[in-house]
């Protein structure tokens, strides 16, 4: 049996800047950082000689579940790997991270305003579940793809943000 999601990470390519933009830009906060640098990790994730910065960050005010995080960002300082030249969402294997917020259109502004990359701006979704929000994607430093998602009116209601 899953129980629950337990956090999602993303590789980055320099975890300081990334660290600062998820907290200063995004508006995460920064959890705990380690350096793994052992025989278990190395085990873990399947490469000879990876020595792994890690970063976790969460939610202000939200506790996960059944961790200290939601989102954890590693940086290979050992074995470090090659940066692609894009990371599109269309490409096998690629993953966005999709935050809930309750103020997209000013996040847009404000964020834009700090030179976020945006692939789109703010778009009404007008089909499915979540007809009558509103979406956009943006990037991190590295390109990965950040999902932020406004429900509607109504649903934001019913979950208790509005």
């Amino acid at each position: 049996m899953i129980a629950d999601v337990l956090h999602f990470s993303f590789t980055v390519s320099d975890l300081d800047r990334s660290v600062a933009w998820y907290t200063d830009v995004l508006g995460l906060e920064l959890v705990h950082r380690q350096r793994q640098e052992n025989a278990y990790t190395e085990k873990l994730v399947g490469i000879d000689g990876a020595v792994l910065e890690v970063a976790q960050l969460k939610i202000p005010g939200l506790a996960p579940a059944y961790s200290t995080h939601m989102l954890e960002l590693i940086e290979y300082v050992g074995a470090r790997g090659a940066r692609p030249p894009s990371l599109p969402t269309n490409q096998v294997g690629v993953a966005h991270l999709a935050l809930l917020v309750t103020d997209i259109h000013e996040r847009y502004a404000r964020m834009l305003a700090q030179g976020v990359r945006f692939r789109n701006p703010p778009v009404e979704i007008t089909e499915g579940a979540n007809a009558g929000g509103w979406a956009c994607y943006l990037h991190d430093p590295d390109g990965c793809t950040v999902e932020l998602l406004q429900p509607s009116g109504a649903r934001l209601s019913a979950l208790g943000l509005e």
